[in-house]
């Protein structure tokens, strides 16, 4: 179990103030968590592949391609774009 002092030591790290009911309590909690830890330190893991992520992730590349559209497939996009001018389509801004 953790001594108060190291409680304390502890606090002093992080800042924070604690009474002596809270050093109590974080005396029994704290020393749980590393008595947690040590068991966690039993475990052979010799033969456990190391991973970065428990899901294969793959990233998945294409070429860009253009779709070219025929000259009457344009303008009837424009004509029905409630708001165009030149040629092109007006939006509001964004920003």
């Amino acid at each position: 179990m953790l001594l108060k002092k190291e409680v304390e030591h502890i606090a002093k790290l992080a800042r924070i103030s604690l009474t002596q009911e809270e050093i109590g309590k974080f005396q029994k909690e704290l020393s749980s968590i590393l008595d947690y830890i040590e068991k966690l330190k039993e475990v052979d893991v010799e033969q456990a592949k190391p991973t970065s992520h428990s899901v294969s992730i793959e990233n998945v590349m294409r070429e860009d391609e253009y779709a070219s559209q025929t000259p009457e497939l344009k303008k009837k996009l424009i004509e029905k774009f409630p708001d165009a001018e030149k040629g092109c389509l007006k939006t509001k801004s964004i920003l």
